[in-house]
């Protein structure tokens, strides 16, 4: 039977191969971590590591108070978004930074991401955004952490964005989507539409 930091590492290689495929990230930007079933563990990432070539001894294992405690010992330098995030959110498993351009231009240019399909109201309920900060500061990690106690999907500004899932399956079709949703709403302003989003009325009854 396969060991679940075995299982997490090669779920986490897959994603991160997909991602780099869809134009998502470039070569060793972004980093992926989930938590480990169990304890107050989680596996990220090491620093500069290609995401779509990640091995075994590609990750770092980092307790919640930010102490590495096995693999790579030189985590990514984004370990502390992560760490923060699930500190605030015993909920989720896994959390998902890519750099995902269509997201993050809207975001620059003062648009905020619109919500249009079933798909996307119900995945990700709403998109926060945060300033831009630092990579790897704790003003970044904080600011992103906060804005994910009541939030799936976080843009970073002039950066990327932050998905979270109780899965690592659910984090990174939140990423998908939330690239799929900016695409749409380019589309929409495109098209001369600066207000169109899904229903709000039918927001409570959304079931996924």
């Amino acid at each position: 039977m396969t060991d679940p930091l075995t299982a997490l590492t090669a779920e986490l290689a897959e994603i991160g191969a997909d991602a780099v495929r869809r134009g998502l990230v470039v070569v060793t930007g972004g980093n992926l971590s989930a938590r480990l079933p169990g304890s107050a563990r989680f596996i990220v990432t090491a620093a500069a590591t290609r995401l779509d070539r990640l091995e075994a001894g590609d990750f770092s294992v980092v307790d919640l108070d930010g102490v590495v405690v096995g693999g790579n010992p030189s985590p990514s330098s984004e370990w502390k978004l992560h760490q923060r995030t699930y500190r605030v959110r015993a909920d989720v498993n896994a959390v998902v930074h890519l750099h995902p351009q269509t997201a993050v231009v809207l975001d620059a240019l003062g648009h905020s991401v619109r919500l249009l399909t079933l798909d996307h109201a119900a995945y990700l309920r709403r998109v926060a955004r945060i300033p831009f900060f630092h990579n790897g500061t704790d003003e970044l990690a904080d600011a992103a952490a906060d804005a994910s106690r009541d939030c799936d999907a976080v843009i970073l500004a002039h950066h990327g964005c932050s998905t979270l899932g109780d899965t690592i399956t659910a984090a990174y079709r939140r990423a998908l989507l939330l690239e799929e949703a900016a695409t749409n709403t380019f589309r929409c302003l495109q098209l001369g539409d600066t207000t169109t989003t899904f229903p709000e009325e039918a927001l409570a009854g959304l079931h996924r």
